[in-house]
């Protein structure tokens, strides 16, 4: 049997604008029509700039061309990094409603629920550099704002827990530099490595500093997931609210006692040891050897029926997605 090219397969399929495709015999014509599909069907723009911006409040100088031109590179990336993008649209469904409400508690601007988007992409990854978690504390600094680290418990990867951590360290950063986006700077590059900076440079805005490229790159990175989040339809991005993965509903249960077995705890609480681990990421191996007494909360799922009616609710919901 003659193998059919994969562009006649594609030919056979496809039906562009009203006319319908049939296998072309010779090599030419297939060509031909591949081309007009593809000329047809696919198209590339580049993203609208938007005229006025802030940070955390802040005014960004829209009016300065490398300012407009690292954002509009940085939002060319973020559009066309379309399986990337999608999914930070998914977990923020399922995380934002965490996140926000510690940062407001704790009187750090919303726009900072951004920079965990662009730092992690909303999930416990672990850098090159052994950052950790949604936040990527580095051990040191994840542990000087009070978080446990060892080698059965890291606490970077519980969200709320390492949330509430980075609330302090923006507070520390904002109180030494006096400005939110200097603060996004100094969380990516160190508070001493910006503040040489400032002071070689004679200037204390970001937008004016020459800083390596990672750093130079930070807050337009934020910034340009934040235009793209709160404006989807603009960039592209078409998603329905039931296309978001849902909060998952827990309750919690305390353990405490040296030599913790997390098998034993999760067949007296009628779930799985996989379950007591996905709902707490923080755990490292199945038991807390827990020498010095402490007690721990842990996250439990609710029951099955409440569990299926909240995880299926939001399936019925195909209202369009126009901010998060």
């Amino acid at each position: 049997m003659k193998r059919l090219s994969i562009a006649a397969i594609i030919l056979a399929s496809l039906a562009i604008a009203g006319e319908a495709f049939i296998f072309a015999t010779k090599k030419e014509d297939s060509e031909a029509l591949l081309q007009r599909a593809v000329m047809a069907d696919y198209h590339v723009y580049a993203p609208p700039l938007p005229d006025t911006l802030t940070f955390a409040g802040e005014r960004v100088p829209m009016e300065t061309y490398y300012v407009r031109e690292a954002l509009d590179n940085e939002l060319v990336v973020n559009m066309y990094r379309q399986s990337a993008t999608v999914m930070c649209f998914k977990r923020a469904g399922r995380f934002f409603p965490v996140i926000e409400p510690i940062l407001k508690k704790n009187g750090i601007p919303d726009d900072f629920k951004y920079l965990c988007v662009i730092e992690s992409a909303l999930t416990n990854a672990t850098s090159p550099a052994k950052a950790q978690g949604f936040w990527q504390f580095i051990k040191s600094t994840g542990t000087a704002y009070g978080l446990e680290v060892n080698d059965e418990i890291d606490m970077r990867n519980d969200l709320v827990a390492s949330t509430e951590a980075a609330c302090r360290f923006l507070k520390s950063l904002y109180n030494r530099f006096g400005s939110w986006t200097a603060a996004a700077a100094a969380y990516n590059c160190g508070e001493n490595g910006l503040n040489k900076r400032m002071d070689l440079q004679s200037t204390k805005s970001y937008y004016d500093l020459l800083l390596n490229t990672e750093t130079s790159r930070y807050v337009y990175r934020i910034l340009a997931m934040k235009t793209i989040m709160q404006n989807p339809a603009r960039y592209g991005y078409h998603l329905r609210r039931c296309d978001l993965f849902p909060p998952i509903p827990t309750r919690t249960v305390t353990v405490e006692g040296k030599n913790i077995d997390l098998y034993q705890v999760a067949k007296q609480n009628g779930t799985s040891y996989r379950m007591v681990r996905t709902l707490n990421p923080w755990l490292l191996t199945d038991h807390i050897t827990n020498k010095t007494g402490k007690s721990y909360t842990l996250n439990m799922p609710v029951d099955k029926g409440t569990l299926y009616r909240t995880l299926t609710h939001g399936h019925r919901d195909t209202s369009p997605v126009t901010s998060l």
